[in-house]
């Protein structure tokens, strides 16, 4: 995932769903990971087992990757991987990174030439799927076990595995340390409840300086609901439930904060997004995702932060899960060496090494405890995963988180339940 693009959840554009540039405040994660060099997995059958990729196309086209980059951390570390499986392949591969990448997809979709391989989002899914845009590999691939089920429960629509995750992050909390010392605070306080959290910000919030800054839209404050015990969605996306009671108290909690002051949206304290805030150090703490790292090494590299679980609410531990994925074009006409290249980038070697580069949590089991050892500060949003939600993926849901984003940003105003019974209407709708 991508830094940049994880800013554009920040202020409410779904397209994506993608994007990170990884706590610590004391040095880059590219510092702890082994450079050996990368092996190429191969996808060749033995000659006495079927061809599993037999029925794909095959030609001797190059093949073309589009993606989405937070920056040049991001692109260097995608084209080099592209670079070392073509010299092992001997196909050559050109990887672009997409100043527009829904944009840019649609037209390739529209003139029947896409890229090959892309960077694809749970928000376009189900859309790409139903016009016959994708190619359904994901059962294609030797690795497919070692993808994490929630993962894989991702990127598959109506019963059919898609494509292959690429990566994911989850919601910690961020808490700058040197605010937290001045405050008397120590890490025997650090917030496990919700009353515990409200009452840090509570203390921290003094002068310029608030105690909790987030971005005001669903994709943080819907940690809450799952804290709460529900989510916009059941978890099997076959019931809307944004209407809970659940939600409703969750909102409510949220609000209670605003109203004393203790926590504030981003664009209330002139920022773009709660990483932002944290990094201008108007924020003592804030709700983001693993992918804050890259802002805070390249831009804020004067902060010492740390980062901590979400604190549980009422109903127990939660927090919300964005993954990405790699999409391949079903009218490629070198399908099978698509597959093979994505094998290739999800192998537990590669994904390391894009960890490394741009703070993601490789989207393989095998690879989680070499990620823990080799980044231990940011566990807690490894750890995250046994108990994350996803964002919803129906089809259209983006633009319904679109106008929910837009009611969250007068929450101080409004009132929960007319906020999440408007979202219940048309999410029912696309139901």
């Amino acid at each position: 995932m991508t830094n940049k693009l994880w800013k554009r959840f920040g202020i409410g554009a779904l397209a994506l769903a993608s994007a990170l540039t990884l706590v610590g405040c004391s040095g880059s994660p590219a510092d702890n990971t082994s450079s050996s060099d990368t092996t190429v997995p191969s996808s060749s059958p033995s000659s006495t087992e079927p061809d599993p990729l037999a029925g794909l196309t095959s030609s001797s086209d190059p093949l073309t990757v589009l993606f989405g980059s937070s920056g040049d951390a991001e692109t260097a570390a995608v084209q080099a991987a592209v670079a070392a499986w073509s010299a092992t392949s001997g196909i050559q591969v050109t990887a672009t990174p997409a100043d527009n990448l829904d944009q840019q997809m649609a037209q390739g979709f529209a003139g029947g030439k896409p890229a090959d391989v892309f960077y694809l989002g749970t928000g376009v899914l189900a859309g790409y799927a139903d016009q016959g845009s994708l190619l359904a590999y994901g059962d294609l691939l030797p690795n497919k076990s070692d993808f994490y089920p929630s993962l894989i429960a991702n990127f598959t629509y109506n019963g059919t595995f898609y494509a292959a995750p690429k990566d994911f992050s989850t919601l910690g909390l961020e808490i700058n340390d040197d605010l937290w010392t001045a405050a008397g605070l120590t890490a025997a306080d650090y917030p496990t409840t919700w009353d515990q959290l409200h009452a840090v910000a509570q203390k921290l919030t003094t002068g310029d300086v608030t105690g909790l800054v987030v971005s005001g839209q669903y994709e943080r404050l819907g940690a809450f609901m799952v804290q709460n015990g529900s989510n916009l969605m059941s978890a099997d996306g076959t019931k809307v439930t944004a209407n809970d009671q659940s939600n409703i108290d969750a909102l409510a909690f949220a609000k209670s904060m605003l109203a004393d002051g203790s926590m504030k949206f981003a664009a209330d304290v002139s920022t773009g997004w709660g990483g932002e805030a944290f990094g201008k150090g108007v924020a003592a703490m804030t709700i983001e995702g693993n992918w804050i790292t890259g802002a805070m090494n390249s831009d804020y590299s004067n902060i010492n932060w740390t980062a901590v679980p979400l604190p549980a609410g009422p109903k127990g531990m939660g927090t919300l899960q964005f993954a990405n994925g790699w999409g391949i074009a079903k009218d490629s006409p070198n399908q099978k060496a698509a597959v093979q290249l994505v094998e290739f980038l999800t192998s537990k070697d590669q994904q390391m090494k894009f960890a490394s580069a741009f703070g993601v949590l490789p989207s393989i089991q095998s690879a989680a405890s070499d990620w823990k050892t080799a980044f231990p500060k940011l566990a807690p949003f490894m750890d995250a995963v046994s108990y994350a939600q996803s964002v919803p993926t129906l089809k259209g849901s983006s633009q319904v988180i679109g106008d929910l984003n837009n009611q969250l940003a007068t929450l101080a105003n409004t009132d929960p339940a007319t906020i999440l019974n408007s979202v219940q209407t048309e999410l029912e709708a696309l139901m």
